[in-house]
């Protein structure tokens, strides 16, 4: 490639706002005219740009054919705004996660928004999230972290709400704001914290930042210290303290127990893609933040060093989230907050692979498959709500038994959502077999083997739920004859390319695993670095 501007690094996030901002100006100029068409398009084709951009660059190798000052060849990414902003392999891959549960989404959203006044917001509020998103994901900076989560969380509080005449989308969207900006105090709280601990926003050096402080070079001072025996400048105490707000209020927007209380409220009560919009992409985003600031900031060896042992509390946080979850789903009546509950116990399955790097003889094992499980988990959770979305779209009802026999109507959006499920439940053809398998791996080769048992047994669970609403499907008599008043175009579509994305997941697992492992590595370069002083 010929060298380009750093700055189109971005291009990403910029052509999903500028996708917003053009769905926003389309409808003040003409206002009142039925453009459902218009803004889906709009949406869908600018989601559709920021993936084909994101992979190109992550396929042609972050840094490559970019006019990297002071290194043309630099292949580590591209640090700008004075390194506060890391566009690396991570970044690029969540992307792909962010824009492609997007994309599915727009597409989606065309039948269940179609003549509802609000749906020129809708579009601009779900570009405009993604594109908070997106910077979640190439934060290098807590200051910048924080605001991309703000631009990221204030539009999915009004995507809960925007059904304004709908008193159980209103009330999900009121109590999601609430919650979401306490969390969002003791996440700002923290981050003061640790800047007054250690003098510095940024996470980590890079070549734009020079010799500038960072948390990490400063924690790493003073764990060195500590060792020799000598005093640390560092207010330990405070840092500890910082640390633990941080992973509060990260750990509020991954839907990690305890934390976790506002996602059912909030997914049962928004509309059914915003649903599979922040079950997804905004779980991953949490979970990119989460990676970036703790596995290259607060980095683990020198963290418990120090006394912190966040490690530990991700190892607990994973058990809670798995177990929790899942037992409460598998007791759920209605099929969305069952799948709601789903999600929050694959967030524990995720936290598995974060809590293993730190002892893994191979850290980019488990790190690259907590990756590819959000990568999976986009397409067949996006896919399960997006089918609850249709059939909310038919009037059919919430409960298991309204769903007896849809199966003999609708077929093949039936089998699309069987494919979803199973696949959620780590069972083949879906990629999430594959995914949960490396993320079990990655936990028995970091030595926590106890947490892969807990997430087969998880798992195993699962399947009772998961096969629940299959057998309603498939084999359940309806109570009575109901008739389906449509096929929208636009559901049917995004229903099916999710399950034939998690279809294909499985076959071209090493194609998704190649990068996400590349990226791990590139944030965890060896084994040393990420083990530190935890080696047993």
């Amino acid at each position: 490639m010929s060298h380009v501007p750093e700055l189109l690094a971005l291009a990403p996030a910029a052509i999903l706002a500028v996708a917003g901002l053009l769905v926003t100006t389309v409808e003040t100029l003409t206002p009142g005219r039925p453009r459902d068409g218009t803004y889906a398009g709009v949406a869908t084709v600018g989601a559709l740009a920021a993936t084909g951009t994101a992979v190109f660059y992550l396929l042609s190798g972050p840094g490559a054919g970019f006019a990297v000052e002071g290194d043309p060849t630099a292949s580590a990414g591209i640090a700008l705004f004075g390194g506060q902003v890391l566009v690396d392999g991570m970044a690029l891959f969540f992307t792909v996660v962010f824009t492609s549960v997007t994309a599915l989404v727009s597409v989606a959203s065309y039948d269940y928004m179609r003549g509802r006044s609000e749906r020129a917001v809708y579009y601009s509020l779900v570009l405009f999230a993604a594109t908070g998103m997106v910077l979640m994901g190439a934060a290098n900076g807590l200051a910048v972290a924080f605001v991309a989560l703000e631009l990221s969380s204030l539009p999915s509080y009004a995507l809960v709400a925007v059904l304004k005449r709908d008193r159980g989308s209103v009330e999900a969207g009121l109590k999601y704001f609430l919650v979401g900006a306490l969390s969002s105090a003791v996440l700002v709280y923290g981050v003061s914290l640790v800047y007054g601990a250690t003098g510095s926003l940024l996470l980590t050096e890079t070549s734009a930042s020079g010799a500038a402080p960072t948390v990490a070079g400063e924690l790493a001072t003073a764990a060195a210290a500590v060792a020799e025996g000598a005093p640390t400048e560092m207010p330990v105490a405070v840092f500890g303290l910082g640390v633990l707000m941080v992973l509060g209020g990260v750990a509020f927007k991954t839907a990690t127990v305890p934390f976790h209380f506002w996602a059912p409220e909030a997914y049962e009560g928004s509309p059914g893609p915003v649903s599979g919009f922040l079950s997804s992409a905004s779980k991953a985003a949490g979970f990119a933040l989460l990676i970036r600031v703790f596995v290259t900031g607060f980095t683990a060896g020198d963290s418990v060093a120090l006394g912190v042992d966040w490690v530990l509390a991700v190892e607990v946080f994973a058990v809670a989230t798995m177990t929790l979850g899942n037992l409460a789903a598998a007791t759920q009546d209605t099929v969305k907050r069952m799948l709601a509950y789903s999600s929050v116990g694959h967030a524990g399955y995720v936290l598995v692979g974060v809590a293993a790097y730190t002892t893994a003889a191979d850290p980019s094992l488990a790190l690259g498959a907590s990756m590819v499980h959000l990568l999976v988990y986009g397409f067949m959770n996006t896919g399960a709500f997006l089918f609850v979305a249709l059939v909310e779209h038919w009037g059919v009802g919430r409960r298991f038994e309204d769903y007896n026999g849809l199966a003999e109507q609708a077929p093949v959006a039936c089998a699309a959502m069987t494919v979803c499920l199973l696949s959620l439940a780590g069972v083949p053809p879906g990629g999430g077999f594959a995914s949960k398998l490396f993320l079990f791996a990655g936990a028995v080769n970091g030595g926590l083997w106890w947490l892969a048992v807990v997430g087969v047994l998880n798992s195993t669970l699962s399947v009772y739920y998961y096969l629940r609403v299959v057998k309603a499907m498939w084999i359940e008599e309806p109570a009575q004859r109901r008739d389906l008043p449509s096929r929208p175009l636009g559901l049917y579509a995004a229903v099916v390319a999710a399950a034939v994305l998690t279809v294909l997941a499985l076959p071209a697992f090493g194609i998704a695993w190649g990068p996400a492992a590349d990226s791990a590595a590139g944030l965890v370069p060896t084994a040393a670095e990420a083990v530190g002083g935890l080696a047993p």
